[in-house]
């Protein structure tokens, strides 16, 4: 466990903002991982100033100095001094022959060479701190998120209470019907900032956490990083970004839920849901991924039941990791198809999307119209409503953009400008639903 004076450091008034470590007992990490770390940088990157050092390894001079100082006794390391000025900022770093022959030794356990890595104590606690659990959604929150969508008024309240649930949320409707993008607007809902580490440190093993893709940064108010500087405000291993929102569909699998070592570039890579922590999971057309739903949800029972997810590293070492996510399922299978009751009591919502009602259908077709720039015409859209009841076809919410897009297409092959008659919805209706 770290030493008493590193826990203390980690609760502060703002869980956001950790003080930066002004030892390396304080970082929570061991010694001689550090010096690791300081090698396999210097091996990759050649020579390097400390102030470019300590940016990249987002740790303030006063960790680094006992470092260097200990690779400089063990001849691993050498310093030359660049610059006019007689101070710390002009030495150049890197390695000795016999340093080099080390580092390459580590790199072959290990590759990893980014910003250093909180410890997983430190991690879990933060992940507590700021838990999506404590969010809460309000009806103006679902009135904003929602704004200029058409949906029914309660289906929304239904997904605004879920989202309050903490339990999963098991969307489910036909094919068509607007589930996927309603799931994926539950992103809107989610207020408030976490802090999510590059990296963490398991058992000597790193994990990257940090995703670009899936955390987006929160620019920080102090303008820009103070590393060099002594005095540096706040641990920069730590990224302020918004709650995060992840989707997966067809191309999941149960592997990828676990952590998987790359042995080419040996590294690990996270789990979707771990980088998830903190905000929303989806998991889009349920039913249809690369394994069973059965045994995805046996894969979930105990994430879903106690917030907890097991994981495992190539040594096989095994740990509990926090599952602080408000899982989103959708499904165009009715819910009793894909799972047992044992599964579906612990899925706290399960709500039903349907078509839309004409007057809806109509709004959704304007909207469609005025975001291409194409009039719409009154007469060509009773034409289609009345083509819908002639064909026996509910009014999914996908087909006005589905269709007035054809429309568009067309009008840019023929060289004119698009526009909409019952004649090219005929035309596009056949192109659209041909064979189905």
């Amino acid at each position: 466990m770290p030493p008493d004076d590193h826990i203390s450091r980690v609760w502060t008034d703002d869980p956001l903002r950790a003080p930066a470590p002004r030892s390396v007992e304080e970082t929570g990490l061991p010694f001689l991982y550090l010096v690791e770390l300081v090698s396999k940088v210097l091996y990759q990157r050649g020579q390097v100033r400390l102030s470019e050092l300590s940016s990249h390894l987002k740790l303030p001079v006063s960790v680094l100095d006992p470092l260097l100082t200990f690779l400089r006794t063990e001849r691993m390391c050498e310093a030359v001094r660049r610059g006019a000025s007689n101070t710390d900022a002009d030495l150049v770093y890197n390695l000795s022959d016999a340093g080099r022959a080390r580092a390459a030794e580590y790199e072959r356990r290990d590759s990893y060479a980014g910003p250093a890595p909180v410890a997983f104590s430190d991690y879990v606690a933060r992940v507590r701190s700021c838990s999506v659990a404590g969010m809460r959604v309000g009806r103006e929150h679902m009135a904003l998120a929602f704004d200029g969508i058409v949906a029914d008024p309660l289906v929304l309240d239904k997904l605004g209470a879920a989202m309050n649930s903490g339990r999963a949320i098991f969307v489910h409707g036909p094919a068509g019907s607007g589930k996927t993008f309603l799931a994926e607007r539950l992103n809107g809902l989610l207020n408030g900032h976490i802090a999510v580490p590059y990296a963490l440190l398991i058992d000597g093993d790193v994990v990257p956490l940090f995703d670009p893709v899936v955390h987006h940064v929160v620019p920080d108010q102090e303008g820009g990083e103070r590393l060099y500087d002594r005095r540096a405000p706040r641990d920069q291993r730590w990224v302020r970004t918004q709650r995060p929102a992840v989707l997966t569909g067809g191309e999941l699998t149960l592997d990828m839920l676990d952590l998987r070592f790359d042995a080419t570039t040996r590294l690990y890579q996270a789990p979707p849901h771990l980088k998830a922590n903190g905000g929303i999971f989806i998991i889009d057309d349920l039913g249809r991924q690369r394994c069973s739903a059965t045994e995805l949800m046996n894969r979930w029972i105990v994430p879903l039941d106690r917030q907890v997810d097991y994981l495992s590293l190539q040594n096989g070492y095994k740990f509990p990791v926090p599952f602080d996510v408000v899982v989103v399922f959708s499904s165009n299978l009715p819910p009793e198809s894909l799972a047992d009751g044992s599964f579906l009591r612990r899925l706290g919502y399960k709500i039903h999307i349907d078509a839309l009602t004409p007057v809806q259908y109509e709004t959704v077709f304007r909207q469609v119209c005025e975001r291409l720039g194409i009039a719409f015409a009154p007469e060509a859209f009773a034409w289609l409503l009345a083509h819908h009841e002639r064909e026996q076809r509910p009014l999914m919410a996908c087909y006005p953009r589905d269709l007035v897009c054809q429309l568009r297409d067309l009008a840019a092959y023929e060289g004119r400008p698009p526009e909409l008659s019952s004649e090219l919805l005929a035309w596009a209706w056949d192109n659209y639903f041909a064979g189905a």
